[in-house]
């Protein structure tokens, strides 16, 4: 499977960038491990990902390729809901903003350069909830998400 080395790559820029010691192997153990979520209990999970990000390469080509792949097998699980944004919208209202992730109405997490960010005051988690809804409406999901991802893969000779 691919998704370590892609998971692994992006753990290794963060640690360099913010000069953490080298755990990557351990963390990717746990993020590899906490994928089962996605295919057990009663979870749901609403994505939004901007093309660019697509677009973006990381560990090279084949690692990027095989995150990509993944991302596909992913959105097609009946726990998933996977959209993504599309490069070359007008975006006046709903520009790209950092990485956020929201857990439920009590929590919403936000990766900063410099770290994680925890909020748990409703006022901003109803900004964050809002954000995800405003980018949500100018996703696109099934098969219009997929051609994206296949036109991202195959930008990578």
């Amino acid at each position: 499977m691919r998704l370590p080395a892609y998971t692994a790559a992006v753990l290794r820029a963060i640690a360099a960038r913010r000069e953490l010691p080298d755990d990557v192997d351990e963390a990717v153990a746990v993020r590899t491990d906490r994928l089962r979520l996605l295919r057990e209990g009663d979870h749901r999970f609403l994505v939004v990902i901007e093309e660019s990000v697509l677009r973006t390469v990381i560990g090279g080509a084949e690692v990027m390729a095989g995150q990509l792949g993944h991302l596909i097998t992913v959105a097609s699980l009946p726990s998933v809901s996977l959209t993504i944004v599309p490069m070359g919208l007008r975006r006046d209202a709903v520009w790209p903003v950092e990485d956020f992730w929201i857990f439920d109405d009590r929590q919403v997490n936000v990766e900063l350069v410099s770290g994680w960010l925890t909020l748990r005051q409703a006022r901003e988690i109803a900004a964050y909830a809002k954000t995800f809804s405003d980018l949500s409406e100018i996703a696109v999901r099934g098969s219009r998400a997929r051609t994206l991802i296949t036109a991202a893969i195959d930008a990578l000779g």
